[in-house]
């Protein structure tokens, strides 16, 4: 049975671009997989827990070496490594705030980005940083106020969240990952219309394949 990851990270729910989006992708999915199963995950409704002292011992601490106590600090990252893991695909909304990743966005990677599970560290090796992780496709929709920060606008130096993001994913193995994008949100005029149809065209076009 294949599955689809559906990640949402978007603080809005009735008016969010992104969410719209996901839901459309994950309809077009379930057309194309009639058998399949999509799993959600709302960063929104459920924040991911910010990594504190607990956890990096814990992280850093051998999996046989670690304390009953140690294993709870890390259940949160299991359960969401193993949601990543369990995918075929994922599609993920990540509208742009304040130039980059919403904070319930960031402490879902802070979660996932662990060593030894996710990256290995090899300090001999030309690039010390391993990914552990399968590649699969992966679908970012993007959402930013102003399509002038949009790759290629005369903004694009301050859009901090895409390259973000990809060095994330890629870092974790997550190389397959392709890009949706709605501007102008903001202006609410033609622009805003344009993108959105242009966005589930590809949406379409990226769940169906």
């Amino acid at each position: 049975m294949s599955q689809l990851l559906v990640i949402n990270s978007s603080g809005r729910h009735n008016r969010s671009i992104t969410r719209r989006l996901t839901q459309q992708f994950a309809e077009c999915w379930l057309m194309a997989h009639p058998d399949g199963k999509v799993t959600e995950r709302d960063l929104a409704l459920q924040p991911p827990s910010a990594v504190n002292e607990a956890w990096i011992a814990s992280a850093f601490t051998s999996a046989q070496d670690r304390t009953p106590q140690m294993q709870e600090a890390l259940t949160e990252s299991e359960t969401l490594l193993a949601e990543i893991e369990a995918a075929d695909a994922i599609v993920l909304g990540a509208p742009m705030y304040n130039f980059g990743l919403p904070s319930q966005l960031k402490a879902y990677f802070d979660q996932i980005i662990r060593v030894s599970r996710s990256f290995a560290y090899v300090p001999e090796a030309d690039f010390p940083y391993q990914p552990l992780l399968a590649d699969k496709p992966v679908t970012v929709i993007i959402s930013v106020g102003n399509g002038d920060l949009l790759p290629g606008g005369p903004m694009s130096q301050m859009n901090f969240l895409e390259p973000h993001l990809l060095t994330m994913l890629e870092f974790i193995g997550l190389h397959n990952v392709e890009f949706v994008r709605v501007g102008y949100e903001e202006f609410q005029d033609g622009r805003v219309k344009n993108a959105l149809e242009s966005a589930e065209i590809a949406i379409a076009r990226k769940a169906a394949a």
